[in-house]
C-alpha cells in the first residue's frame, strides 16, 4: 500500500475505481426492481430488455477496445465512456417508456460499459511502466480491484436510503453525477498517451476470434461466462426472493448487498497474494467451487438475515472472478491490454446476456429458489471445464514484461 500511495498515477486509478464502483453499486442491486416494479415490465420483458442492452454493449465495447489498442488513447475512450454514463443514467432517471429505455441502454449506456475494461487496461499499462516485478502484477491489480469493491460496502445502502425518499430517479441521478466526477478526474489526471506506448516490443495484434481458438483459453472463457451468467441471475433474483418469498424490505436488500464488499477486501488481497506465487488457474477453480456452495445455500435460506453470513461466500467468489481473472486473461494477449481486458469483460457481458434471457423464464416458471439451484449447477459445469482444460504450459512466458523505457 505504501508503494501504491507513493505514486500519483496509482492513486488516480484507486480514486477512479471507487467512483466507478459507487456508480454501479447505486444501480445494479436495484435494476430488477426498477424494471419490474417501477416500469412494470414482466419478468420476460425485463429479461429481453436487459439482453438487448447487453448485446449492444458487447459489440460496441469490442470495437472501442480494438481502437484503444491501435488508434485512440485510454484517456479518450475513458472520457467518451464516462460522458455516456452520465447522459445514460440521466435519461433513466426521467424516462419510464420501455422503448426509450431500450434505446438509451443499447446506445449511450452501451458505450459507458467500456469504462471498466479501459480503466483496468490503463492500470495494467501503468504497472508495466513501473519498477514493480512482473510476478507481483496480480497482487497490485487485485489491490486496484479492491477499491472498486470498497465502494460497494456503502453504495447499496446509500442507494436504498435514497430510494426510500427519492425513488428510482434519485439513484439514477446519483449515478449520473458520479460519472461526471469520474470524467473530471480523467480529464485532470489521465495523460493522453498514444496507444500501445507501454506495450511489449511490437507484439503482433491478435484478434478476439484468433485468441478464442485456443482450447484452454476458450474453456476458461466459457467457464467464466457461466459463472457470470449465475452472478447476473443472482443479482436480479436475490432482491425479488427477499421481497416476494422471505417477506423482507428494500432496506434488507441494501444491507445484503453491502455485506459482501466488506469481506471482499481481505479476500482480494489474499487471492492477489496467492496469485503472485503462480497458478492463477488453480485460484479460478477455487472460485468456481465457492460459487457452487454460495448458490446452493441461497436456495434454502429461510429469512433475510440468513443471507447476511452467506454473502461471505459471495465475497470470496467475486474476489476471484473479478480480481485474479482480470490478470489471468491479460496474460494471454501481452501488448493489447484493451483487447485482453475486454476479453474478460466480454465473458461477463455474454454471461449477463444469457442470464437476462434465462432469468425471466426460470423465475416465472420455476420460482426464485429454483433459480439458485440452477446457478449452483451451472457453476459445477464451470468447475468441470476449469479442471479438464488446464492452461497450456508456457502461457506466462509470453506475458513477460519488457524492461521499463
Amino acid at each position: 500500500m505504501r508503494t501504491v500511495f507513493s505514486r500519483r498515477d496509482f492513486v488516480v486509478v484507486l480514486a477512479c475505481n471507487v467512483l466507478l464502483g459507487l456508480a454501479y453499486s447505486f444501480i445494479a442491486p436495484f435494476m430488477s426492481m426498477f424494471g419490474t416494479l417501477e416500469v412494470h415490465m414482466s419478468d420476460m420483458v425485463f429479461g429481453l430488455f436487459m439482453t438487448v442492452t447487453v448485446v449492444s454493449s458487447i459489440a460496441i465495447s469490442t470495437m472501442l477496445a480494438r481502437w484503444s489498442d491501435t488508434h485512440l488513447s485510454r484517456r479518450t475512450v475513458l472520457t467518451l465512456s464516462s460522458i455516456c454514463g452520465a447522459l445514460g443514467y440521466l435519461g433513466y432517471a426521467y424516462c419510464r417508456d420501455v422503448r426509450w429505455l431500450t434505446l438509451i441502454g443499447s446506445t449511450i449506456l452501451a458505450v459507458s460499459t467500456t469504462t471498466f475494461s479501459q480503466l483496468f487496461a490503463h492500470a495494467r499499462e501503468l504497472l508495466g511502466r513501473s519498477h514493480i516485478p512482473a510476478n507481483e502484477t496480480p497482487l497490485y491489480m487485485n489491490v486496484f480491484r479492491l477499491f472498486f469493491a470498497l465502494s460497494w460496502t456503502v453504495g447499496p445502502a446509500i442507494a436504498a436510503w435514497v430510494l426510500t425518499f427519492w425513488s428510482y430517479q434519485g439513484i439514477f441521478l446519483m449515478a449520473s453525477v458520479t460519472f461526471l466526477v469520474f470524467l473530471a478526474l480523467v480529464l485532470w489526471q489521465v495523460p493522453a498517451a498514444p496507444p500501445r506506448e507501454a506495450s511489449a516490443s511490437k507484439v503482433p495484434l491478435t484478434s478476439l476470434r484468433d485468441a478464442l481458438r485456443r482450447t484452454d483459453l476458450l474453456a476458461y472463457f466459457s467457464g467464466l461466462t457461466l459463472i457470470c451468467c449465475c452472478v447476473t441471475m443472482g443479482m436480479m433474483n436475490l432482491p425479488l426472493l427477499v421481497l416476494d418469498n422471505l417477506g423482507g424490505t428494500k432496506q434488507h436488500v441494501g444491507i445484503i448487498y453491502s455485506v459482501a464488499p466488506v469481506f471482499e477486501l481481505p479476500f482480494m488481497f489474499y487471492f492477489g497474494w496467492k496469485a503472485t506465487q503462480g497458478d492463477q488457474a488453480k485460484i479460478l477453480r477455487w472460485g468456481a467451487g465457492i460459487a457452487i456452495a454460495y448458490y446452493a445455500l441461497l436456495a434454502v435460506v429461510g429469512a433475510p438475515w440468513h443471507i447476511y453470513p452467506v454473502q461471505i461466500l459471495s465475497a470470496a467468489m467475486i474476489a476471484v472472478t473479478s480480481g485474479v481473472a482480470i490478470t489471468f486473461f491479460q496474460d494471454y494477449l501481452p501488448g493489447q491490454m484493451g483487447t485482453a481486458t475486454n476479453l474478460y469483460s466480454t465473458a461477463q457481458r455474454m454471461g449477463s446476456t444469457v442470464g437476462y434471457m434465462a432469468f425471466g423464464f426460470l423465475a416465472h416458471t420455476l420460482g426464485h429458489r429454483a433459480v439458485f439451484v440452477i446457478c449452483s449447477g451451472l457453476c459445477a459445469v464451470a468447475l468441470g471445464l476449469f479442471y479438464v482444460f488446464r492452461p497450456r504450459t508456457g502461457r506466462r512466458s509470453n506475458a513477460q514484461r519488457p524492461a521499463p523505457a
